[in-house]
């Protein structure tokens, strides 16, 4: 049975609606006034919502926007006495499904109800397709260590522990908190995940508890922390050593007594939110430094998963390169790739000061620049991006034992994107060349479909010039 909240100030109003709803099967809540409508919402599930416009304390429009902003699959059905085209408008661009007028025709105020159900069953069904299509990919390795993580996240997922996630940067910290999610009785409802490092320090309170409008000078309209948006799923407090000490004390409390307050609000709000958090600092370091709060660490340190570093579980090297590979192939449209014993080795022997994620582009790197099989030469000629790389000038073989001096600058590449686009435009040029512009060897030659080298042609602009 559908559920459905009405929002309108006028007793009348709610009770006809209610009386029409009703008979029609669908479970009904109402509420006289926007503020309280709010709070409703995100205590609990409402199917579709019929808000009116007009109201004290807080429109149907801002309603509207805050609700999005908390549930952004929530259908609306905007309602007024006061209905103008221009209204109509306004309530479409902010999300609302429909505009209906007071006093509303019963035929169309059922149809637009049972429309407005029905996409919100559609979006929910897709968004459950999608979570099974890009469903978190697998902690990769067989190792010791690898195997108690997992055997770890089995145990404690199903659990509402809070975690502290340990380990540098790139080992797959992410990963971890992002399987705790899938496997927890919170695996329904949101994961939300703030990067701490990366938000301004006086901004990072606003971030994760909201604020109300006029709180501040940029404070223009009330704003939905992650706190509150994670009301039910789980908050991933990611690189949590870089937070504010002030920060730190209102997430401390949150945690103490699942209550937050906003930026410049006196309302206590109640939350229900996991809490996981990672770090690739040491804490107690931090702590002995005055740098972190050691009631806050006590707190966020029931459970203890340390991801290692990628030269400690080397023997997990080709199962997590094999991986990559299939994927990057798959991604660019283009046949696996093979990588030979050597090359694996080679893999292994390197320093991986970037951990996995080094590793990844690593092997988007092999497989663009390199031929059919991957070999320990192509390793050692690309293993360095700004290593002397004489990229457009030698097949990867050839390159490994030459000594000439770099073609790029590779200062000019801002990140590894466009220093990946423009070897590639390289690469195929050269292969081109050497193929005097047959387009179906070259294809053949590099291994991907004839279509998708004209599709890489046409975006890097190459043209046939007279000399070749």
């Amino acid at each position: 049975m559908a559920k459905l909240l009405i929002i309108d100030d006028e007793r009348a109003i709610r009770s006809t609606l209610r009386e029409i709803l009703e008979y029609e099967n669908y479970e009904v809540e109402d509420i006289d006034n926007g503020v309280d409508g709010l709070e409703l919402i995100k205590k609990k599930k409402f199917d579709l919502v019929l808000c009116d416009i007009k109201m004290n304390k807080m429109d149907g429009m801002e309603v509207l926007e805050q609700a999005l902003a908390y549930s952004p699959d929530l259908p609306f059905i905007m309602i007024s006495g006061h209905g103008t085209v221009e209204t109509a408008i306004e309530a479409s661009k902010k999300g609302a499904f429909d505009f209906i007028s007071k006093p509303p025709d019963l035929n169309r105020l059922l149809i637009t109800v049972r429309n407005a159900l029905d996409r919100g069953t559609l979006v929910t069904e897709t968004k459950v397709l999608k979570r099974k299509a890009s469903k978190t990919r697998d902690i990769l390795g067989s190792s010791e260590s690898i195997g108690k993580i997992k055997e770890t996240i089995e145990r404690v997922a199903p659990t509402d522990a809070r975690v502290l996630i340990t380990g540098a940067n790139g080992s797959g910290k992410e990963l971890v908190a992002r399987w705790l999610h899938e496997k927890s009785n919170r695996a329904e409802s949101p994961l939300i995940e703030v990067n701490c490092a990366a938000i301004p320090s006086e901004l990072i309170e606003s971030e994760l508890f909201g604020h109300e409008k006029g709180s501040f000078t940029s404070a223009v309209k009330q704003r939905i922390g992650k706190f509150e948006l994670a009301n039910g799923g789980t908050l991933f407090l990611d690189e949590i050593g870089d937070m504010s000490l002030s920060a730190q004390a209102k997430v401390l409390r949150a945690l103490q007594e699942h209550k937050i307050s906003r930026v410049g609000g006196e309302k206590e709000l109640d939350v229900n939110v996991r809490v996981l958090a990672a770090t690739n600092k040491d804490l107690l370091k931090e702590i002995e430094d005055g740098n972190f709060r050691m009631d806050l660490y006590h707190r966020l340190n029931v459970i203890n998963i340390h991801v290692p570093h990628l030269t400690e579980r080397i023997e997990d090297i080709p199962e997590i390169a094999q991986q990559f590979l299939d994927d990057i192939c798959r991604d660019y449209g283009m046949p696996v790739k093979k990588i030979s014993d050597g090359a694996m080795s080679a893999l292994q022997s390197l320093p991986w000061t970037g951990n996995v994620r080094e590793l990844h582009n690593m092997i988007e790197r092999l497989i663009i620049l390199s031929d059919k099989v991957i070999t320990e030469h192509d390793v050692a000629a690309f293993a360095n991006p700004g290593g002397g790389t004489n990229i457009g000038a030698a097949t990867g073989s050839q390159v490994a034992t030459s000594t000439a001096a770099p073609v790029a600058n590779f200062d000019k590449f801002s990140n590894f994107q466009d220093y990946k686009d423009h070897a590639e435009k390289e690469f195929i040029k050269f292969k081109l060349e050497k193929n005097n512009w047959n387009v179906s060897k070259t294809a053949d030659d590099i291994d991907i479909q004839r279509s998708h080298l004209y599709s890489k042609i046409e975006k890097f602009g190459l043209k046939r010039t007279t000399e070749s």
